[in-house]
């Protein structure tokens, strides 16, 4: 495969929203692979294609059931990110409740998730699980491939299968994402960035995750797979394997302006601080602290400029593994100005003053992340916790 074959233009037609469906033979895990969320993000697609033909021709033996799934069709076929809404930041409790009603606007992207949404709950209700939701995608910039995740120990525990770079807490940067929502109702949920968009190599790695993550949930045995120890080797040859980061800093572009990104940088490439990394409105943009960037922007669509990321030092991920299976995040109630949402066991209401003087790691720490600004209180949700129905 080539660039140019990526770039291709192809048509998906809507009532192909499920682009494959596996159900073994034995019960087992149940798997949801979602692939094209972004319209200008075919490899996943492509990756998920090629799995889906080997499995057709090889007749390999499955325990449970894994559903391959299209996201915005509509763009896929115009080859855009999205017509009219980023399908990938809408998924907010309040509009999943809007759209139980009759008032809410009926765009493209709320036509697509409206079917999707439709088939999570087809599948929760229907299947024993555990399940699996995983989200392909792929960025504008050169990347080795890399999960994301909200930082959840369930979470942490099956990115650790892979060995790749691992990003905690776009949450709390993100508003509505597909794979967050589905996270708020305890389920594991890992994004998956094969690499840029046009490189060929993405498909390969879209592919290989596939594979790897069948294997690690207990739908496929390792030695169905013969070249599996491959795609061990290939993915721990890479930048960064084993390594976890969280993001520090945003650059937003909500408010439509004039942004270019410098050329050349690359997914977790080091900067330092007081570098130039972009222009807006025809100004400078330095970086305000040193780290490493992080998804930069070089596509026309979108509103993250940049993200900054430091790294996590393998001692503060045992340190909060012990500090929640103990369940010692019970003390932040002690505090005086942080008590729990009489509303919601996983949300800490915690007093602005409070928050100024406590720092924002202490709740990372405990595994409260999503920092919201809400009736004069800042709001810490909770990423650990039990299964709950969906919406």
């Amino acid at each position: 495969m080539n660039r140019s074959e990526l770039k291709k233009r192809i048509e998906y037609k809507d009532e192909k929203r499920i682009l494959g469906e596996v159900l073994g033979s034995e019960k087992g895990p149940t798997m949801v692979i979602f692939a094209g969320i972004h319209g200008n993000e075919k490899a996943g697609v492509l990756g998920s294609e090629r799995v889906l033909h080997r499995i057709r021709e090889e007749n390999f033996y499955f325990k449970g059931n894994v559903h391959f799934i299209l996201g915005n069709i509509k763009a896929l076929n115009q080859d855009v990110r999205f017509r009219d809404a980023d399908l990938n930041r809408i998924w907010t409790r309040d509009r999943m409740q809007e759209l139980k009603g009759d008032s809410f606007l009926m765009d493209s992207e709320t036509e697509e998730q409206i079917q999707i949404y439709a088939l999570l709950r087809r599948i929760l209700s229907t299947e024993r699980g555990p399940f699996y939701f995983l989200d392909l995608h792929t960025t504008s910039s050169p990347s080795v491939p890399f999960i994301t995740i909200s930082d959840s120990l369930n979470n942490r525990k099956f990115a650790s299968y892979f060995p790749v770079p691992v990003v905690l807490g776009i949450e709390e940067y993100l508003e509505g994402p597909l794979l967050t929502f589905i996270n708020d109702h305890g389920y594991i949920a890992l994004g998956f960035e094969g690499g840029q968009h046009t490189d060929p190599d993405s498909v390969v790695n879209c592919e290989y995750f596939i594979w790897k993550s069948m294997v690690h949930s207990g739908c496929l045995d390792r030695k169905q797979v013969p070249d599996f120890d491959k795609y061990r080797k290939y993915f721990a040859s890479l930048c960064c394997s084993h390594q976890f980061f969280e993001i520090t800093y945003r650059y937003d572009l909500s408010n439509g302006q004039d942004f270019k990104m410098r050329p050349d940088f690359e997914n977790f490439e080091t900067i330092q601080k007081d570098q130039l990394l972009a222009f807006s409105q025809g100004l400078e943009i330095r970086a305000d602290r040193k780290g490493r960037i992080f998804m930069p922007l070089y596509q026309k669509q979108g509103e993250d400029g940049f993200f900054i990321l430091r790294r996590i030092s393998r001692l503060w991920l045992e340190f909060s593994k012990v500090a929640r299976k103990w369940k010692i995040n019970h003390f932040l109630r002690l505090i005086p100005g942080v008590k729990q949402d009489p509303e919601n066991e996983f949300i800490l209401l915690v007093n602005p003053k409070t928050a100024r003087f406590m720092a924002k790691d202490i709740f990372h720490l405990f595994g409260y992340r999503q920092q919201i600004y809400k009736d004069d209180k800042m709001h810490f949700i909770k990423r650990d916790r039990k299964q709950t129905q969906m919406l």
